[in-house]
């Protein structure tokens, strides 16, 4: 009876110490994801100037005034507000391009790779789609690319690479040449473009990154040459 009894005191605390330890990681968890970048006063002002701008859930969609048929899917960094890459994406829609861009689980794209599915019929005049995204947000797009590529035409990275196996001759690399650290990932030639002046964080609009160099350019500069780079890769399609 007293060794049944000190095994049942034995498990308790064991089932005890198994709550305290999940616990500890959920908060843990919580307190990781709750730490994230924020979109600066730029970006939040595009939500309030820009009538163009539909959102449908976690879907932010920006209609051009003369959409020319090609829209693009856009993945956030890991740990980013998504509303952060409107700038850069409000240039895009300029040019005819419809923009969907995705809020992802905890500002985190690893936890909804395929967000892209929810896309297509939430916008069925697109007859063209591209899949894109920074950081891990372009890892997480080049994954999708990569599984689906009968979905869309090409893929476009923005501080990233490719993750998985997808053509280099249908995907754009850009980055600043401040993040070269970047360029020892790259076993391609195929579709780079370097940013002169540019860093990791800029193609955003949420301040300074942790760990990455100042920038020589502005971010709209830095955005301006992306959105070039993007355009020209889509005409050439």
């Amino acid at each position: 009876m007293e060794a049944q009894f000190k095994k049942h005191r034995r498990l308790k605390g064991l089932g005890l110490g198994l709550a305290i330890f999940l616990a500890l990681c959920i908060l843990g968890f919580y307190a990781y994801t709750s730490d994230y970048y924020h979109a600066d006063a730029t970006a939040r002002a595009v939500m309030t100037t820009d009538s163009t701008i539909e959102v449908a859930d976690d879907l932010t969609i920006l209609h051009p005034e003369h959409p020319n048929g090609t829209g693009l899917i856009f993945y956030p960094g890991a740990k980013v507000e998504a509303k952060a890459y409107l700038p850069l994406l409000e240039k895009l829609k300029d040019q005819g391009i419809t923009c969907v861009l995705v809020k992802m689980p905890y500002n985190m794209a690893i936890f909804n790779p395929n967000a892209a599915d929810g896309v297509y019929a939430a916008v069925p005049e697109i007859s063209r789609w591209y899949i894109g995204g920074h950081s891990m947000g372009g890892a997480m797009a080049s994954s999708y690319a990569a599984g689906h590529p009968q979905d869309v035409e090409g893929l476009i990275l923005l501080g990233a690479y490719i993750y998985g196996d997808y053509p280099p001759e249908k995907t754009l690399t850009v980055y600043g040449s401040f993040n070269a650290n970047l360029e020892k990932n790259i076993n391609y030639t195929e579709n780079i473009v370097v940013i002169e002046g540019g860093n990791h964080a800029q193609f955003g609009n949420y301040g300074a990154q942790k760990g990455d160099p100042p920038a020589t350019i502005s971010p709209e500069e830095q955005q301006n040459a992306a959105v070039a780079a993007m355009v020209d890769f889509m005409k050439e399609k």
